[in-house]
């Protein structure tokens, strides 16, 4: 297409863009150079989902960051060098601090800022007058409605319900004692455990002891959750501070016992144990305090004497049955029933002895036969355990007795492995008939089944059980005899 001379000049001179000429300063390029990087290095800080919106934004209808838009923007823009270099390090983001107001006329920040509603852009004025004073690198890359999560101006209900959900929530701005009273308050309201451990937690980290305990006084709720809270992370200095200012004393004596629980020297633990016997405890409190003592001072007796029969070796029962363990520290039970295994023979004056252990410690007559009877039946020492439960009455006579039932008696003889001749003349003496049955069956005591049959005149359960014994047997027999004995009047 031909053009003449003056159409051609009108062209160029019509034209938004200005050709280039070698007249132009070096500042208008380098300005374009440094404006795109900009505008490039700004990207990075934005979400992928906040991309579009930057194509979308202009001023004249052209996008932002186009060699139109960059023109104008550095044909508008004729500062200084001082300026630019401004310009470069408000564009930098190698930190997050704060970055100074820009002195030109308009900044980079405001065209991401200037978006109103989705799809509506505001006018240049408007995003300037808009343009914050402050701003921060992060806040382009984080959604706004994730910003107030680490803000500081939750209310006192609003941080307790956070806390609640488990969100994360400072408390640190709560700094006058009124402030964290009410929020110690706002929790307990909530009646939720955890928030009011949280809290108490926060209060005992901030206030002294004495202005905690005193507020707490009168907020029982708090109190138990607090008292609580320190019997678990084990803070015993200040749960008996704490006691001592509640003019509580015996939970103050009871705290100050359970610190014997850390002590594992046998002696040093002894020793506590004997200043704890004369704080102000209930009486049956008392009672118990004066027996663990009493108690662990015996274990220490035995255990040494114990340790250098072992090693000498000279003691059947302790060359047949050595000691799986210590004694120290072991319940009542546990010590009694050493006592029955290793010294069920010593007389009663000695302090091993079970009867001496009985005595001392008012062990119930149920509690020592039950337990002497486990431990002489686990050394198969059959005629202790018939000694147990013999007894004579002032005329002589001699007569089975147990105060923990026959029944248990059998049931603790078979799980030792007794005979069944042992067996079978404890179940004799169990007087229920109907449990008498279920035992014999069950342990195969085959004589008792067949003669309890035969008191109660019971042909048919004598028949079935008949084919329960081995064929050919002398229970069989025996069986076969009394169903054949006219002397004996069957009832069905």
């Amino acid at each position: 297409m031909n053009r003449t001379k003056g159409d051609e000049e009108e062209y160029w001179n019509s034209s938004k863009f200005k050709a280039f000429t070698f007249d132009d300063e070096d500042d208008e390029l380098s300005q374009l150079k440094e404006s795109k990087r900009a505008v490039n290095s700004l990207r990075d800080f934005v979400d992928d989902d906040d991309e579009d919106d930057l194509e979308r934004v202009s001023w004249t209808g052209e996008p932002v960051g186009s060699i139109s838009w960059s023109i104008k923007e550095t044909a508008g823009n004729s500062g200084s060098s001082h300026e630019r270099e401004q310009l470069k390090n408000r564009n930098s983001f190698s930190t997050y601090t704060q970055l100074p107001k820009p002195p030109s006329t308009y900044s980079l920040s405001s065209f991401f800022r200037g978006r109103t509603r989705p799809g509506s852009f505001q006018s240049l004025s408007d995003a300037l007058s808009d343009t914050p004073a402050k701003s921060y690198a992060p806040e382009l890359g984080r959604p706004k409605g994730e910003y107030r999560d680490y803000s500081n101006d939750w209310s006192l209900s609003d941080t307790v319900r956070r806390l609640r959900k488990g969100k994360v929530c400072s408390l640190e701005r709560f700094r006058s004692l009124q402030d964290k009273i009410q929020l110690l308050e706002e929790a307990v309201s909530m009646h939720d455990g955890n928030v009011i451990t949280a809290v108490l937690i926060f209060l005992k980290r901030t206030l002294s002891k004495e202005i905690l305990f005193r507020e707490l006084e009168v907020r029982q709720v708090a109190l138990r959750h607090l008292i609580h809270f320190l019997k678990e992370i084990g803070d015993q200095k200040l749960l008996l501070d704490l006691f001592r200012f509640l003019d509580r004393t015996e939970e103050l004596a009871l705290s100050h016992y359970r610190e014997h629980l850390n002590i594992q020297d046998p002696e040093k633990r002894k020793e506590f144990l004997k200043t704890c016997i004369g704080l102000p405890f209930s009486a049956e409190d008392s009672a118990h305090i004066q027996d663990h003592y009493t108690l662990l001072e015996r274990q220490i007796i035995i255990e040494a004497n114990d340790r250098h029969l072992e090693l000498a070796g000279q003691t059947e029962v302790f060359r047949k049955h050595p000691r799986k363990a210590s004694i120290l520290n072991m319940p009542l039970v546990t010590t009694l029933f050493y006592s029955c295994f290793y010294h069920y023979t010593e007389a009663e004056g000695t302090f091993s002895s079970p009867v001496n252990l009985k005595k001392t410690f008012k062990i119930p007559d149920k509690q020592y036969v039950l337990t002497a009877l486990a431990a002489r039946a686990k050394l198969r020492a059959w005629h202790d355990v018939d000694a147990l439960f013999t007894t004579k009455n002032w005329l002589g006579y001699t007569k089975k007795r147990a105060p923990i039932g026959f029944h248990r008696v059998v049931e603790i003889l078979h799980k030792n492995s007794a005979p069944v001749q042992i067996l079978q003349e404890y179940v004799n003496l169990v007087e229920d008939v109907d449990t008498k049955l279920n035992l014999a069956t069950k342990f195969k005591c085959h004589d008792v089944v067949i003669d309890t049959c035969r008191d109660l005149k019971d042909r048919q359960q004598l028949l079935a059980y008949r084919s329960k014994v081995d064929k050919g047997s002398a229970e069989e027999e025996k069986i076969d005899a009394l169903l054949n004995s006219s002397q004996i009047r069957w009832k069905n």
